[in-house]
């Protein structure tokens, strides 16, 4: 072989080594930059006509249409939200695969030996959308007008009144064993599979009282179809102004926020959380998703992504400070 032949061997070789290589460098590259080339799953870890799935449902057609694709909603209730949140921690990180991630997300970290996850390592949290207060409620017929009411009612009838939550480690679990305790009283506890069956629960009386989130219960307030008491808030609601804090109703210690966002699994990579954060920034300033989310007495609060990721930390402390007030052990 001659030099020049053998010049030319070595070029078509080293055309060949880096054509082989060009697979497994540049493929997450080419993938950030055409993102989204196909259509996205949100995984919503409740059921249908809840008040985050009815703010999902909004989110998800504006942020469709910002992104170029669309964004379907895939409603995996159950677990206390474990369901959803284990097939997400467990989805490529390619950006295809989002969750609804709420408080109960991080509160499961405390409630269960086991969630089948991690909420800190498992994810990238990307932004807080949306919080939400928390209201005690009644049936109407009931008898009982205010918290007080309630209090020496179920102080008359240690552990015998039910009370309904959304499942285990759900805000309406850990806030209404917060308020029992703080109030000195015993009820039952009969876990549901999420807001709007321990709505529904109440509203058919099945069950005495609950705290479910205030986008949930609001519209039955607002139609007589359910008596609010109090909101478990630091400060009254503007839906109804009238309403009493729990503090002001002579239960003080008990200040409860539902929140939600939205986080990808882990090892999402940055171009595509950013524009993922930026979609949702411009989703949020739209006038129409707002009322859909402010209607039901939900807040607008985007936040930054380490903000939000910080919120799971102060979440998981606070569960477990409620536990122990509470006395309850991990299931």
């Amino acid at each position: 072989m001659n030099h020049q032949d053998h010049l030319a061997t070595r070029r078509q070789l080293c055309k060949a080594l880096a054509a082989s290589l060009l697979p497994a460098a540049w493929p997450a590259f080419a993938a950030d930059a055409d993102w989204p080339s196909r259509p996205i799953k949100w995984v919503l870890p409740y059921l249908a006509g809840t008040g985050p799935d009815n703010t999902a449902r909004a989110l998800a057609e504006a942020v469709g249409t910002l992104l170029g694709q669309p964004v379907v909603i895939e409603n995996r209730g159950g677990a206390a939200g474990n369901i959803g949140a284990r097939l997400v921690a467990r989805a490529p990180a390619d950006g295809y695969t989002w969750i609804y991630s709420a408080a109960p997300m991080a509160a499961n970290m405390r409630m269960y030996a086991n969630p089948g996850y991690d909420a800190i390592k498992d994810f990238r949290h990307i932004m807080r959308l949306t919080t939400s207060d928390i209201l005690l409620i009644v049936h109407p017929s009931s008898g009982i007008d205010t918290v007080r009411d309630l209090i020496e009612r179920t102080r008359a009838n240690p552990g015998k009144l039910d009370y309904a939550s959304g499942g285990v480690g759900t805000p309406s679990h850990l806030g209404m064993e917060l308020f029992l305790s703080a109030a000195g009283v015993q009820a039952m506890h009969v876990p549901y599979k999420g807001a709007s069956e321990l709505v529904n629960a109440v509203l058919g009386k099945q069950v005495l009282f609950a705290m479910p989130i205030f986008s949930v219960a609001y519209p039955h307030v607002q139609a007589g179809r359910l008596k609010a008491l109090a909101v478990a808030g630091s400060q009254r609601n503007p839906a109804l102004p009238e309403l009493p804090t729990l503090a002001e109703a002579g239960v003080p210690g008990v200040s409860l926020t539902s929140w939600g966002g939205i986080s990808v699994p882990a090892r999402t990579p940055d171009p595509i959380v950013a524009k993922i954060h930026a979609a949702f920034e411009e989703a949020l300033r739209q006038p129409a998703v707002r009322t859909i989310i402010e209607v039901s007495g939900g807040s607008v609060s985007p936040s930054s992504s380490q903000e939000y990721a910080k919120g799971f930390v102060q979440e998981i402390a606070l569960t477990e400070t409620m536990m122990k007030k509470a006395q309850l052990a991990p299931m």
